[in-house]
C-alpha cells in the first residue's frame, strides 16, 4: 500500500506543514456556561391577574351587550355603554398577555415569559 498524504492523517500519523500555536497562558476567568441562559422563570402571578381581567372583561361585555340588546331591562339605558367601554378596557390587556403566555408556553420563535411584566415579583 502506497503512503499517501491522506492515509497518513487517517492512520493518525502528523503532518508536518500544520503549524499550532500556544493557548494563552492567562485565562480571562470566562467559562461557556455563564453566556447560556436559564430557562425563563414562568410569571404565575401575572398569568392569573392577566385571566382574572380577561374573565372579568369578557363578563362586562357580554352582560353590557345583553343590558343594551334591552334581554336585561334597566331603568337608565344610558348607562349600559359604559360597561361595554369598561369591558373593552379590561378585556384587552388581559387577552394579550394570555396570547403572549400561551404562545411562550408552546414555544413559538419571537415570545417568551419575559414578555409578561411580572410586577417586581
Amino acid at each position: 500500500m502506497k503512503v499517501t498524504r491522506g492515509n497518513m492523517l487517517a492512520a493518525g500519523m502528523s503532518n508536518n506543514k500544520v503549524k499550532y500555536s500556544r493557548l494563552a497562558a492567562d485565562e480571562d476567568g470566562y467559562i461557556d456556561l455563564q453566556f447560556k441562559r436559564s430557562p425563563p422563570k414562568v410569571p404565575y402571578k401575572a398569568i392569573a391577574l392577566a385571566i382574572f381581567l380577561f374573565l372579568t372583561g369578557s363578563l362586562l361585555i357580554i352582560f353590557g351587550a345583553l343590558l343594551l340588546a334591552g334581554i336585561i331591562k334597566v331603568e337608565h339605558p344610558d348607562r349600559t355603554i359604559p360597561v361595554i367601554i369598561i369591558g373593552i378596557l379590561v378585556f384587552l390587556p388581559g387577552f394579550y398577555h394570555l396570547r403572549i403566555a400561551y404562545y411562550a408556553a408552546k414555544g413559538y420563535r419571537g415570545y417568551s415569559y419575559d414578555d409578561i411584566p411580572d410586577f417586581g415579583d
